[in-house]
């Protein structure tokens, strides 16, 4: 493929290219073609890594407040002017449309703005005490922060992950994604380029568990943040207890949408069909399992299943793709598995559930209905164009229903009761809760999850706080 740029590791200012490393061969998910050869870090390697980032964490620190803000403010800017050239590098890897892509490269825009603000605005505060006595309370950056971002959002996950500590005054060691490198470089270059120290920030690529045992074994490092699957997660939090680092942990979904009666039935599916099927599912805040009131199910269901006949897929890079490919061969299979239990377990597969092509990893969009709760796709996360759509009597079954497992990422209700809404804002058990709208993010607002979808939150005022300690001072 033409204009994808050379793959390293960037470590201490340098890019560290293949030369004796092991490799890994970066693929363009509509083609099938090898992109390029990714260098896999070594114990040597991640060891300058934790060097550079120690140097970086002692001076960051102490930077001023306009300095961070500054660094912040330029990096914003040069993504808005390298967008386009970003946001191709992105779909090649990762496969989404180009337009979706652009939306992402905005993404990080906006929260490096948010953060730069944010710089100027990590106030303590006074204690009341009695006279000849002061207590304050003040937020310190917490330390070299270890990150791991994974492929769905190229450019959106790396931006979180070095947005917040940068912000805060910590240094950065980022294991991008293997499948989407150059996203992630693009973006450190355009810190990079904003006046960022390069021992602030580090970037490193390598096989994830060598990766991961290493860093968090370092005394180096104060903190994990992680995105990415729950049974990943849980195991990179044993790592972390052993030094007692602090943790954001962004996990799994298993979306719950609970459709009500008195919702607006076209403007509903007009607007959860789009986002059921955007990024081709591989997002861990999609709409996946629609809980319908039993009145509005066969409407609902047949509306949803018209509207998933006309997504059109194709490569990213062309016009009028509305859907691109799944991002690595293991999708595919993932998806023929689970579609395939529960057609077995009695399920009606209305569309899709098979792949598209013998080029690249494409796959139908799929409607499941009547899914049995003991199937692997009611449980598991599916991550994939899969909607499974069930009826249910009343209220109360169907919050329970969306409450049932153990995810706790985002949830979703359509109704027009506003006695209602404010129940189910009570009583949905999930980070995120989008009533009436699938737009849950923004560059102000926390991400995160509950029960097994992690804790902390990036974005917002947290995700600054996230990589802060709070101290005390007692002065007599």
């Amino acid at each position: 493929m033409t204009n994808y740029p050379s793959l390293c590791m960037m470590i201490d200012g340098e890019r560290v290219a293949g030369g004796e490393r092991r490799t890994h061969a970066v693929i363009n998910p509509a083609t099938g073609e090898k992109l390029g050869e990714l260098p896999l870090a070594g114990p040597a390697d991640l060891d300058r890594a934790l060097e550079a980032a120690a140097r970086g964490f002692a001076m960051w620190r102490d930077a001023p407040a306009a300095q961070r803000a500054g660094v912040l403010q330029g990096a914003a800017r040069l993504l808005l002017e390298r967008q386009e050239e970003i946001a191709r590098i992105a779909t090649m890897e990762q496969g989404k449309p180009l337009a979706e892509s652009r939306l992402e490269v905005m993404m990080d825009v906006n929260l490096f703005n948010f953060y730069a603000g944010e710089c100027q605005r990590l106030y303590g505060r006074t204690l009341v005490r009695p006279e000849g006595t002061r207590s304050t309370v003040v937020h310190e950056p917490v330390g070299v922060v270890a990150a791991f971002a994974p492929w769905n959002f190229p450019i959106g996950n790396p931006g979180r992950k070095l947005g917040g500590p940068i912000a805060a005054g910590c240094s950065v060691i980022l294991k991008g994604a293997e499948e989407t490198p150059a996203s992630t470089l693009a973006v450190l270059q355009c810190l990079y380029d904003a006046g960022l120290p390069h021992d602030v920030a580090q970037a490193v690529f390598g096989v994830p568990d060598e990766v991961s045992r290493h860093l968090l074994s370092s005394p180096v490092v104060r903190k994990l943040s992680f995105t990415g699957s729950t049974v990943v997660g849980k195991h990179l939090m044993r790592l972390a207890a052993d030094n007692m680092l602090r943790t954001t942990m962004e996990l799994g979904g298993h979306g719950p949408v609970l459709v009500f009666d008195d919702t607006d039935l076209e403007r509903t599916l007009d607007t959860v069909v789009p986002h059921k099927f955007r990024n081709c599912g591989q997002v861990c805040v999609s709409p996946t399992r629609f809980i319908v009131e039993d009145s509005l199910f066969e409407r609902f269901r047949d509306g949803f299943v018209e509207r998933a006949k006309q997504v059109r897929v194709g490569n990213g890079l062309e016009d009028g793709t509305q859907m691109g490919p799944m991002a690595n061969a293991r999708r595919p299979e993932a998806m023929d598995r689970m579609i395939g239990d529960a057609v077995e377990r009695g399920a009606t597969l209305h569309c899709g559930g098979h792949r598209i092509g013998n080029q690249g990893y494409f796959y139908a969009p799929s409607v499941l209905s009547d899914v049995p709760l003991e199937a692997e796709i009611m449980n598991e996360e599916p991550f994939g164009p899969v909607a499974l759509i069930n009826r249910f009597p009343d209220e109360a079954a169907m919050i329970a229903e969306a409450n049932r497992l153990q995810y706790g990422l985002a949830a979703y209700a359509w109704t027009q009761d506003a006695a209602r809404q404010k129940r189910l804002a009570r009583r949905l058990e999930a980070g995120m809760v989008g009533i009436n709208t699938v737009m849950l993010g923004g560059g102000d607002s926390p991400f995160g999850g509950a029960k097994w979808s992690g804790h902390g939150s990036e974005d917002g005022l947290e995700g600054v706080l996230a990589c802060m300690i709070t101290k005390a001072v007692h002065e007599a």
